[in-house]
């Protein structure tokens, strides 16, 4: 704008420079016209400008120095050959006696066809910055031999330090400017700009009186392609002694389309007042309004320190609007997600606090959809893009904002559930041999995390919540502490309540390597574990209260990579719980009347095994969790396992044993009665199969049972030689002989 101003007070200045020309020549009573040649040296020698002057001058005298001229053009005299201004017409007229007391009294200025093509190359010079500078004076003294003005010339050149310059006072009826353009080229970035079709129409301009202004012009950009038709009015106030600047009941409106809104149209409108005060170095734009399609906003701003750093402080306040609308409406993609019906409720009233390279909302208040939130939102650096966040809302569901689920993922379950349902469909309660092992991944290998945004963020986060939902988990009373720099993202804190119980977990993703590094902490106490099953839509083979410890570190970046590459150690517990459709009960007992030839007289127990504890330690290596220490109270019976899941497939694969008591019931089954011949002897069972069969996925084990009725028949035989030896032998022969039954 320095430079656009400084290039309109040249052409002014030169234009003047005719205009004294042309006085002198009509004082002579002789045709302007036929000084052309002499306007230009003089154009040339005091501006360093080529004015060519195709058409004819016309002019008038007193009272008034008129001038009118006709086709010309203007280029630096460094390079004549390249204008950078031409325009068909330009008309004013100056009053001579107020010229004598610094007073410049004109009547309308009109100015026709004035294009402007202004142009920096690619070291960064424009071709306007020669005009101005005196041209060089020829070279016709001797090497080496200064030239020294006179003293009288001195004398006059320099000017009186005690006097300081008075500013002229201006007095125009108004101004008119008919079909104007501008250009302007940057060849070092490509970028070009362009105003045309510019109409601008003012009332008359007085310093300190309200001056009515009216513009209207079409804008064009090639980076972005972006054009906008603007018309602007208000009532321009200027005082210069003062250095201050006014925009009055300023009206701005427009439409805008380009690449950037990709085939779609802004309407836009701006009202308010403008004041710049540079004696201050205060900026306002006082009673603000703006609009844009849907969108409507008002507010306060102010600049202050313009001299310096720029402050930037106001507030904002967008009313009731569909955001989605309002989005789609100006060319925004917005990335798919599980509810269409997002966005739609948006509101916003904030404080504004910001700097030439920063913005925040302070006091945030902002309603999305359902939720609420208030507090801080902040990017402290544009260039680094420095986010910084803190919030606290009633609730949000994130659900609904995220990606529904991906073609391949919905295609691996699919894949995966065809191979285990007649599995799932076939498991009764030891009615059916024992499950095969699945063996159809049960993860998508489709990428989640940006990586390439990770590697570029940089962020301080702080969030509180009092109901949060995600992946379909309800959460209470949430709380986060999160950092990210250089692609080092960490959740340095996330606990909150689910389901009755409490949680407390930490992070970190390190997406500086090629291969992207997760570990991750977790605490879980007191949470219904069949809840959490429930929640992702799973049939729970357990219930109880479920307490986790979780230590664990992978790699990647789909659902299948950090599985595949899952390690790490943690210790469980469920309490006060039962394994649901598993009668592990009717087949102990089945497995006893077995031993003791007869057959059960009917079903034991009911739908479920209750327990009051399950708990065991997990390793996970690769993606298969170990679990050799698994321990299960159970009424009446005593169970230790030891197996594995396969978390790449969700299959599991354990052996149990389990130590009876026998049916203490009120009314005995005679068929699973425990005789002295039982007491201490481990029940095998083997459980294989998909995870969801959980306890029935278990079976007597056969080879068990086979070595479980040898030692039985070994125990009786022993009973028979004791009874027929008695002390007729030493009682070494008589270990010697149980010992050799027994093998």
């Amino acid at each position: 704008m320095k430079a656009f101003g400084k290039i309109l007070g040249l052409i002014f200045l030169g234009l003047l420079l005719i205009i004294v020309a042309g006085g002198f020549a009509l004082t002579h009573l002789f045709d302007p016209n036929d000084y052309k040649d002499e306007i230009q040296q003089l154009a040339r020698d005091k501006a360093n400008l080529e004015l060519t002057l195709n058409g004819d001058i016309g002019w008038s005298l007193f009272p008034w120095l008129g001038l009118e001229l006709h086709e010309a053009t203007l280029a630096s005299a460094v390079t004549p050959e390249k204008p950078f201004a031409n325009l068909d017409m330009i008309g004013l007229s100056v009053r001579v006696l107020p010229l004598l007391r610094r007073e410049v009294q004109m009547s309308d200025i009109r100015v026709e066809g004035l294009n402007l093509d202004l142009q920096r190359d690619e070291k960064g010079r424009g071709n306007w910055e020669d005009i101005g500078r005196p041209a060089k004076a020829p070279e016709t003294a001797q090497a080496g031999t200064p030239t020294t003005p006179a003293p009288a010339e001195e004398a006059k050149q320099a000017p009186a330090a005690d006097e300081p310059a008075r500013p002229i006072k201006l007095d125009i009826d108004s101004l008119t400017v008919h079909n104007a353009r501008i250009d302007y080229t940057d060849a070092k970035t490509g970028k070009q700009f362009s105003a045309e079709g510019i109409e601008l129409t003012t009332g008359a301009i007085r310093e300190g009186a309200s001056i009515p202004l009216k513009l209207s012009a079409f804008f064009g950009t090639n980076q972005p392609v972006l054009r906008a038709k603007t018309d602007l009015t208000a009532n321009l106030r200027f005082e210069r002694a003062l250095k201050r600047y006014q925009l009055e009941d300023l009206k701005l409106s427009g439409e805008a389309s380009g690449e950037p809104l990709k085939g779609k149209t802004l309407a836009f409108t701006a009202q308010g007042q403008l004041l710049a005060d540079l004696a201050a170095n205060v900026a306002e734009w006082n009673s603000l309004k703006l609009s844009g399609n849907q969108l409507r906003a008002l507010g306060e701003l102010k600049v202050h320190d313009l001299d310096k750093d720029a402050r930037l402080e106001g507030g904002l306040s967008i009313a009731p609007l569909n955001l989605r609308e309002f989005l789609t409406g100006i060319g925004v993609e917005l990335p798919p997600m599980s509810d269409a019906a997002t966005l739609q409720k948006f509101e916003l009233v904030t404080k504004l606090n910001g700097s030439a390279n920063s913005l925040a909302l302070e006091g945030l208040n902002l309603k999305l959809d359902d939720s609420t939130l208030n507090g801080r939102l902040a990017v402290a650096d544009f260039v680094r893009k420095a986010v910084r966040v803190q919030l606290k809302g009633d609730k949000l569901d994130l659900d609904r904002y995220l990606p529904p689920k991906s073609k391949a993922k919905e295609a691996v379950q699919t894949a995966r559930q065809a191979e285990v349902k007649p599995a799932v469909a076939a498991a009764t309660q030891g009615a059916t041999p024992l499950p095969n092992a699945p063996t159809q991944a049960a993860w998508s290998e489709t990428p989640i995390l940006p990586v390439d945004q990770l590697r570029k963020v940089d962020l301080e986060a702080t969030l509180n919540f009092g109901q949060f939902t995600v992946d379909k988990l309800p959460l209470d009373d949430v709380s986060l502490k999160a950092n990210g720099k250089g692609g080092l993202v960490t959740l340095e804190d996330l606990r909150g309540g689910l389901f009755g119980g409490s949680f407390v977990a930490n992070a970190q993703i390190d997406a500086r390597p090629a291969v992207p590094l997760l570990k991750a902490q977790k605490r879980i106490n007191n949470v219904p574990v069949e809840k959490l099953l429930k929640a992702q839509e799973q049939k729970p083979p357990v219930r109880g209260l479920l307490d986790l410890n979780a230590n664990i570190t992978s790699s990647g970046n789909s659902q299948k990579a950090w599985v595949d590459g899952l390690n790490g150690t943690a210790s469980f517990a469920l309490n006060d719980g039962a394994l649901l459709d598993a009668n592990l009960e009717q087949q102990l007992c089945q497995g006893i009347a077995t031993l003791n030839r007869k057959g059960l007289e009917g079903t034991r127990g009911g739908s479920e095994t209750p327990f009051r504890e399950l708990k065991g330690s997990l390793a996970f290596n690769n993606g298969v969790a170990t679990n050799p220490d698994l321990i299960a109270s159970i009424p009446g019976l005593s169970v230790k396992g030891d197996g594995a899941i396969d978390l790449r497939v969700l299959g599991l694969d354990y052996r149990v044993g389990v130590i009876i008591e026998g049916d203490k019931s009120a009314m005995p089954d005679p068929a699973c009665q425990v005789n002295e011949r039982y007491v201490g002897i481990e029940w095998p069972l083997r459980c294989r199969g998909p995870l969801e069969l959980g306890a029935k996925a278990c079976r007597l084990d056969k080879d068990g049972m086979g070595k479980v009725a040898a030692k039985l028949a070994g125990d009786k035989l022993n009973e028979k030689l004791e009874e027929k030896l008695g002390d007729k032998v030493s009682p070494e022969l008589k270990d010697a002989l149980k010992g050799l039954f027994k093998q």
